[in-house]
């Protein structure tokens, strides 16, 4: 359904190293940059940071959140870790089980350096 999803930063640096850490526990290669973006690029998609093409600050959307998915709780533990290792700050309750109305999962929250909030799951069973 999607091709990509878009953030924004007012620090390409800081962002491309939170994603170079949290994306690399997931398997994804390094971003490159194009201009004032990097993207990370996979078989199932492009995730992606750019500097606001119109000038202004970047903000984060209230009530948004993208979700990576993961193979394992494990590798869920090593993305949250690392987002914290790499100027991220932990949000909600501490990555571990939710039950929903349908199935279990497995949640990590973060929220990035920019303030976007980004999260991983693995369905259970």
């Amino acid at each position: 359904m999607f091709s990509h999803v878009m953030v924004g930063t007012n620090d390409l640096e800081r962002s491309r190293k939170f994603y170079d850490a949290t994306l690399g526990v997931l398997g994804v290669k390094p971003g490159f940059q194009d201009k004032n973006r990097v993207f990370w690029r996979t078989k199932t998609g492009t995730f992606g940071v750019s500097i606001p093409i119109n000038g202004e600050p970047c903000t984060f959307a209230n009530g948004g959140t993208i979700g990576f998915a993961v193979e394992t709780t494990e590798q869920a533990d090593a993305w949250h870790a690392a987002g914290l290792a790499n100027g991220g700050t932990a949000i909600e309750d501490p990555p571990g089980i939710r039950k929903g109305a349908t199935m279990e999962m497995y949640l990590a929250y973060l929220r990035d350096p920019d303030g976007n909030k980004i999260c991983v799951m693995k369905r259970m069973g």
